[in-house]
């Protein structure tokens, strides 16, 4: 008979016998692409290149697409951090629906301000029009949170691909595989379910893709 404690994956083992975690290969692939792939991560490249596309002009695109940056990725990930070191909420990621209303309604209020002075800097329309798209976006998902828990990974993911396929081409579209692997990657953390992830990604297509399709 074998006599080794059958180790599980928060670190305990039947024989009661504390051991290191030991995380099988796909949990570590996981957890990598839900933080490289996180939607800030998504929301910093977004508006740099509609910028690009939108101004022509590396200096301009910079500017503007780094103000939408600031107001939707940068400024909202702060906010998320410090409430997730100061016990506000359980992490970064805020797992818990529950937790989710104010930190949303903080985003969204970031970036109103950041749609207001694209508005009244005279931004370039097509960035205007992705912001207006992503504030859409949010409040979208924000009202589904109320009642469900949502994915905005595979939101912000699939909504970033059909912007960028609206802005520079239909071969754009050939990203979508990265839609799905973030969709896994979310379910294999037990962060979300398969019919949360799908609706996620619907949603950011339809909505925030959709949306920028209409006004640019």
């Amino acid at each position: 008979m074998n006599s080794q404690p059958e180790y599980v994956q928060d670190g305990s083992s039947v024989a009661g016998a504390s051991v290191e975690p030991r995380y099988a290969v796909g949990d570590v692939l996981a957890r990598m692409l839900t933080e490289l792939l996180a939607p800030w991560i998504l929301v910093v490249v977004l508006p740099l290149a509609v910028a690009r596309e939108a101004t022509g002009e590396p200096g301009a695109a910079v500017g503007w697409g780094l103000l939408v940056v600031l107001t939707s990725s940068i400024l909202p990930m702060m906010v998320l951090v410090w409430g997730a070191r100061s016990g506000r909420w359980d992490g970064h990621h805020v797992r818990n629906r529950q937790e989710r209303l104010v930190p949303f309604l903080v985003i969204i209020v970031l970036s109103g301000i950041g749609l207001g002075m694209l508005l009244l800097g005279g931004a370039p329309w097509l960035l205007t029009a992705l912001d207006i798209s992503m504030v859409i976006s949010l409040l979208a998902a924000c009202a589904v949170t109320l009642r469900w828990k949502i994915s905005m990974h595979t939101a912000v993911a699939s909504g970033t691909v059909a912007m960028l396929a609206e802005t520079y081409g239909p071969a754009l579209w050939g990203l979508s595989p990265l839609v799905i692997a973030i969709a896994w990657s979310r379910v294999r953390v037990r962060d979300h379910t398969v019919p949360q992830v799908a609706t996620g990604g619907v949603l950011g297509a339809v909505v925030g893709g959709g949306l920028f399709a209409l006004l640019s």
